[in-house]
């Protein structure tokens, strides 16, 4: 045994102030750069933490952090992690028509990816038909055109949907979209416990940032409702709502607030699916989550392991949820769109690979990566690949699948994650003295909080407070290199309107009509909207002529300016 040094009695606190004078002696000679030093969310941070740190947040180790998969979920919500499942590798996909994003879905399934997500063009997020006077110039730019049932089955032919998980990111229609995919497995004889997926779903982050919306706050959050009460009795594996703070991060929130106002959506949910009448363990556990990713490695780490914390103590007490499964925060997370730069594109593969690696170590079940080349056009096969093969190089290359939580009992790590959730809890107090989520959203208060937040991050990029390398700092006078991009043809307006066309003169116009009428019913009386619109889709009924009975009845939705 090693004889006792003579300052073995010192406490942590002792040593730590003698470390601290010689770091002043230290300062003199090298000193410190002339920045405040700050997490990206300009959340102030300490040069180095120590146990007493922990003490000083009330950090407690069976109450805060525990073990993977047992509660609190800290460090994540399989026992073994990523060494019994990797994470999903889930691609965004979706561009022109049904047809070129069914090929995309092929390439990344037989290249690896584990689950196909689709993105949906601005007409179809709006609820009209490719035939639309406002659909003119928008056909299948930003995601695929979708109409109809028929355009569905396109999207989907040949895909294993028994086999493979789909997410689909639409909000405002999102319950004409989910009919859509309910139907056409129907059709195919796919059993319903074997429909596997998640639908975004989330209207109140709409009004809160992404600005997509049909209905007035009510009624949109009643169709929510509605899909939860369907598939929690019909659809026991698919998530009908993914709460989502990606786009409350992209508009400009900090880490806390993405984590604060997500969860408050959540909260939201889950009380009105309370309301209908619903036991919370029986909807609870197919609620997901989609939340950003960011620069900031050691901030997105700790959101990520204070988000699933709070949930968790939120289900079980003040929900009283008694199911773990209930318990248990599930996230898909996407690399940030809005770090990417036009400027020295071939840095966001960096960006992104670093991004991807915090989703990683922050334990999250499902990722995206982004394409280097998103911010000129929507991604070609090469730079799709790429952002792929950056998830299979951690996952397979890296080590890091080889351990649950690596970054547990970090001083720094734990202290952050305990300093994001307590700001987070603040804002959700506030939030409730409000009267909960929708009277915060209807009043506006997450939305100039957001603002708010956005304005300052852009004062300091423009003061040079906080770098984005290759725009504010480090830019190259080199000649640009040219990026091939993929160009989406107008002609496919033009084919996907033709097709639309046909399909409406062989359909049986009294069932739609029929149907339609009965979507228009169901909404006067108040009942849950899906079998109805189930019905309307089967008989191909198109995605506008769903929209617009509901418009007749709830209205359309206004922003009011605030300033």
């Amino acid at each position: 045994m090693m004889p006792a040094m003579a300052n073995d009695t010192k406490t942590i606190a002792d040593r730590r102030k003698e470390w601290d004078s010689r770091l002043a002696a230290n300062t003199k000679k090298f000193p410190e750069r002339p920045v405040r030093f700050t997490t990206l969310s300009d959340m102030e941070v300490p040069l180095l933490c120590t146990p007493d740190d922990l003490e000083s947040v009330g950090f407690d180790f069976e109450k805060d952090l525990g073990f993977p998969g047992e509660f609190p979920y800290t460090r994540g919500v399989q026992y073994n992690m990523y060494r019994g499942k990797l994470w999903t590798m889930r691609q965004f996909a979706g561009f022109s028509s049904p047809t070129e994003t069914n090929k995309r879905f092929k390439l990344l399934l037989e290249q690896g990816q584990t689950g196909l997500s689709t993105a949906f063009d601005m007409p179809t997020l709006m609820g009209y038909d490719c035939d639309s006077p406002k659909a003119k110039g928008e056909v299948g730019k930003c995601g695929v055109s979708v109409s109809s049932l028929e355009d569905m089955e396109e999207l989907f032919e040949g895909i294993p949907l028994g086999e493979v998980t789909t997410s689909m990111t639409i909000n405002g229609p999102a319950i004409v979209i989910l009919a859509m995919y309910y139907a056409m497995a129907e059709k195919r004889g796919v059993p319903k416990e074997k429909v596997k997926g998640t639908l975004q779903n989330d209207i109140l982050k709409e009004y809160i940032a992404q600005k997509e919306w049909l209905f007035p706050i009510a009624p949109a959050v009643k169709c929510v409702i509605d899909t939860i009460e369907y598939g929690t009795k019909h659809y026991p594996n698919w998530n009908t709502v993914s709460i989502s703070g990606y786009h409350i991060r992209e508009a400009g929130a900090t880490a806390v607030q993405e984590l604060a106002f997500t969860l408050a959506d959540g909260m939201a949910y889950v009380e009105e699916s309370i309301k209908r009448g619903m036991d919370v363990d029986e909807f609870a556990p197919r609620l997901s989550f989609f939340f950003d990713v960011h620069n900031d490695f050691f901030e997105e780490i700790a959101k990520f392991r204070a988000a699933r914390r709070i949930w968790a103590h939120l289900m079980r007490d003040r929900y009283g949820a008694k199911s773990p499964k209930s318990w248990m925060l599930r996230t898909h997370a996407q690399t940030a769109g809005v770090s990417l730069t036009a400027q020295q594109p071939m840095n966001n593969v960096v960006r992104v690979a670093v991004q991807a690696m915090a989703g990683v170590l922050g334990g999250v079940n499902s990722l995206h990566t982004n394409s280097m080349d998103e911010t000129l056009a929507l991604p070609t096969d090469e730079a799709v690949m790429v952002a792929l093969r950056t998830q299979q190089v951690i996952a397979e290359e890296s080590g890091v699948a080889n351990y649950a939580d690596p970054l547990g009992g970090s001083y720094l790590v734990e202290y952050l994650t305990k300093k994001v959730e307590t700001e987070a809890l603040e804002y959700i107090k506030k939030i409730d003295e409000m009267g909960g989520m929708i009277k915060a959203v209807e009043n506006g208060y997450p939305q100039a909080e957001i603002g708010n937040s956005a304005y300052h991050f852009q004062r300091q990029l423009e003061k040079k407070e906080k770098v984005m390398v290759g725009v504010n700092r480090y830019q190259s006078e080199e000649k640009k290199r040219a990026f091939e991009t993929l160009y989406i043809d107008r002609s496919v307006e033009k084919r996907q309107s033709e097709r639309l066309k046909a399909l409406k003169s062989k359909r049986d116009p009294l069932k739609v009509q029929q149907a339609l009428s009965s979507v228009k019913l169901a909404a006067e009386k108040g009942e849950n909207l899906m079998p109805s619109i189930i019905g309307a889709v089967s008989v191909y009924s198109t995605l506008q002529e769903v929209c617009d009975t509901l418009r007749g009845i709830y209205g359309e939705y206004r922003e009011e300016g605030k300033f």
